[in-house]
């Protein structure tokens, strides 16, 4: 089983380049970092994670794309992921371009884990309709898909459009796409028309959530794509029990904090979970 880690990348927390190095080190095989572009003050949306105040990090995390952007250019094995970007949020030529370029010198490391967002006022503040945001989300990523691959791209939806057009760099392989988000026949069809993977935060259910997955990957006639538990707390058990289910690949939870408090746990989920 592989492993990866994620830490919310703030200013404040142990820089991500230096992360990625000793991560690469120790023998894990991806790093994922978080988004959000901003934190309205004056908000209705309830904090995602039951706190009756939202952590401080959800206001403070650092651009996805260049964070990983510096982390490519100190390792060289480790795959390098946003886990999850805003999709939706964000204009599609533009981001295009920008995760190509990271693929390209990086050497192929670059994966795009994509969500729809829980914080309303956050997506108001970029035009996105709170309803149409899955809806717009699919449809970036079907262009960028376009730019990535067609020497002329072009697209005509009901949120992107533009006409045949020359865009490079083209990624230097196929970009997984990873919709994280909780399962659900609308996930799953989303997954099965334009994903490579489900990114489910925590991993809880998924082994009585597989088989609606397969079957949704099945009608779009394709393969079962992969499940990554994202953001996990580690335990012997819980990763025997999603190899038994047929997973291969888990990304850990870490701290964000200063380097003397993300090392220790680094450290210790290498010599407990990383084969030598």
């Amino acid at each position: 089983m592989r492993l990866g880690v994620t830490m919310f990348a703030t200013d404040r927390a142990m820089p991500v380049p230096e992360l990625a190095a000793e991560a690469e080190r120790r023998g894990f095989a991806s790093l994922y970092v978080p988004e959000h572009t901003h934190i309205p003050v004056s908000r209705a949306t309830p904090p995602p994670t039951g706190d009756p105040v939202l952590p401080d990090e959800y206001s403070r995390t650092l651009d996805p794309l260049i964070a990983l952007a510096a982390a490519a250019s100190v390792t060289s094995r480790i795959v390098l992921g946003t886990g999850v970007c805003l999709i939706a949020e964000r204009e599609p030529i533009v981001t295009a371009k920008a995760v190509a370029t990271l693929d390209l010198l990086s050497g192929g490391r670059a994966a795009l884990g994509v969500g729809f967002g829980w914080n309303r006022e956050e997506a108001a503040d970029h035009g996105v309709l709170w309803k149409s945001r899955r809806d717009r989300a699919r449809e970036h990523v079907l262009a960028m898909r376009e730019l990535w691959t067609s020497e002329e791209a072009s697209y005509e939806g009901e949120y992107v459009r533009f006409a045949p057009s020359w865009a490079w760099p083209k990624p230097a392989r196929r970009i997984p796409v990873l919709l994280g988000g909780a399962a659900g026949p609308t996930l799953f069809r989303h997954i099965a028309e334009y994903g490579d993977g489900w990114l489910p935060i925590g991993g809880a259910g998924i082994r009585e959530a597989l088989p609606a997955l397969r079957e949704a990957c099945t009608r779009a006639g394709r393969d079962p794509v992969p499940v990554i538990p994202f953001g996990t707390e580690p335990s012997p058990g819980k990763l025997d029990y999603y190899a038994s289910v047929g997973i291969e690949e888990v990304v850990l939870r870490i701290p964000s904090g200063p380097r003397e408090e993300v090392l220790p746990v680094l450290d210790t989920y290498a010599e407990t979970y990383v084969a030598p």
